[in-house]
């Protein structure tokens, strides 16, 4: 007996518009965040488009309300479509953090408080399921040429590759294929160096120069080789803040949650994003003090950052 998964994969090759044959589509998707509205948005997209092949390249929890509702959706996906998953820094840290020898992330901070959320909603199946991923993995598919799927690089989840860097021409120079597939800088973008591209699909969750859009990439293997799509789709954002609210993230990371919302509402000044905040925080909190021990930031310091970039 033909199985669902099966039968799902068993799509005919087709032509694109300028005759060219498609054999297959691959949706590689990335740092979802817990935004599980955003999720279900792009996957719809794609399954639309016959796509019955997902690569996912982790940072699955994160920034939004009911990361279970996120977990149970990839649960889902994984049982009726043929799915890969790759380990991102979000899953290093849950995984770490439960072997922790002390708590040191504080339920009420903007520093730490939606690392806390994320964490307490973990379940020992979504522990299970973290501790099997991978931080890298040669993919295959038919013929075509061989792709490597990493979250930040094949080195490390953390690698500061972003579209066009200098680190990103550094690490195709050390990998052996062609293609290589990456997330965690939330930038939508391709580089092309020596014959060989790195691509990031941007975040479906909270991409950063997204405009707020949900966005993945669709690589379409025609006559041996890949064509990439990048795709951003509008979602509904209001509802991804109102489960923010019900979840009281405004309570438990005051500062960290504006950010968020701000960005999905395209509604921060160019550039600007948590990462960068959170080094004016460091900054400030280093200025006054002497010293400035993450994750024991005061709130003032964060309060005080968001008036130096005029965001209220």
């Amino acid at each position: 007996m033909v199985s669902v998964k099966q039968q799902k994969r068993q799509a005919s090759s087709q032509r694109d518009a300028c005759g060219m044959e498609i054999t297959m589509e691959l949706a590689v998707l990335a740092d979802i965040h817990s935004n599980h509205v955003a999720l279900e948005k792009c996957m719809e997209y794609a399954l639309e488009r016959g796509i019955s092949d997902f690569l996912f390249l982790g940072d699955y929890l994160g920034e939004f309300a009911y990361p279970e509702r996120t977990m149970d959706l990839l649960y889902q996906y994984d049982r009726e479509y043929h799915c890969t998953f790759i380990c991102g820094n979000k899953e290093e840290y849950w995984l770490k953090y439960r072997k922790r020898e002390k708590d040191y992330w504080q339920e009420i901070s903007s520093t730490t408080g939606m690392l806390y959320y994320s964490y307490s909603h973990v379940r020992e199946r979504d522990f299970n399921f973290f501790e099997k991923l991978r931080l890298a993995q040669k993919l295959q598919y038919a013929s075509l040429p061989t792709l490597i799927a990493c979250h930040g690089s094949p080195f490390s989840t953390r690698s500061g590759m972003r579209p066009g860097n200098e680190e990103s021409k550094r690490i195709l120079e050390q990998i052996e294929v062609d293609y290589l597939l990456y997330g965690h800088s939330h930038v939508q973008g391709i580089t092309e160096h020596q014959g060989k591209i790195a691509l990031n699909p941007g975040s479906v969750g909270v991409g950063l120069e997204a405009s707020g859009m949900a966005q993945f990439a669709i690589l379409r293997g025609e006559e041996g080789g890949w064509r990439e799509e990048f795709i951003s789709l509008d979602y509904d954002r209001q509802q991804a803040l109102e489960e923010m609210r019900e979840a009281g993230f405004y309570e438990r990371a005051p500062y960290w949650s504006l950010l968020t919302e701000k960005l999905i509402l395209n509604q921060l000044p160019e550039g600007i994003c948590h990462a960068n905040i959170l080094e004016e925080v460091m900054r400030l909190c280093q200025e006054e003090t002497g010293v400035c021990n993450w994750p024991d930031i005061p709130e003032k310091f964060w309060e005080k950052a968001l008036e130096n970039f005029g965001i209220r």
